[in-house]
């Protein structure tokens, strides 16, 4: 779904904090199997809140603040229907270089300079999305051959990968 659906990326992107990594990206999956089809901005914009919290929260929750994501999640939605006209992929299309898709994703609910950082890095290491400069907006997180977030796994081995660079930098931040 991930690969297919723009919508589901920035979902488990924005689930991406205090969860773990597979949970967060596994949630826009369970959304669309709880909604019944899909994800579609438009849609989960205009749901009642209630109802969208709710049906995060139903067992097993779609993440550990179910009712607090809910409401990201539609504020989401709201943002791309006002700017991109529904279309997730409209933050990317088109853009003229990196800066500017750092802007755009900065601009979105919910991502701050390091989620935007490192979803410019997943767009360009994952999804050829590559425009002038996307390494350098990306930052460490664009670098070749590392391991630091998301945008650097592809498999089992990358995860763990992954996992023991934060676990380091946990460390390090200790010291």
């Amino acid at each position: 779904m991930l690969g297919r659906n723009s919508l589901a990326l920035l979902i488990g992107m924005l689930l991406d904090q205090q969860i773990p990594m597979e949970w967060a990206f596994s949630g826009p999956r369970a959304i669309a199997d709880r909604m019944g089809h899909d994800l579609a901005a438009r849609e989960i914009a205009s749901y009642d809140p209630a109802q969208f919290a709710d049906l995060l929260a139903a067992k097993p929750a779609v993440h550990r603040y179910p009712k607090s994501m809910a409401g990201r999640i539609q504020q989401l939605a709201v943002y791309l229907v006002e700017h991109y006209d529904g279309s997730a992929d409209g933050v990317w299309e088109d853009v003229g270089d990196g800066a500017e898709l750092l802007r755009r994703l900065m601009a979105l609910p919910g991502f701050g300079r390091q989620k935007a950082q490192i979803f410019v890095a997943l767009l360009g290491k994952q999804l050829g999305v590559r425009p002038q400069g996307w390494r350098e907006a990306a930052g460490p997180y664009g670098e070749e051959g590392v391991h630091r977030s998301v945008a650097d796994v592809v498999d089992a081995g990358s995860l763990e990968l992954v996992r023991a660079t934060k676990q380091e930098a946990k460390r390090a931040a200790k010291k």
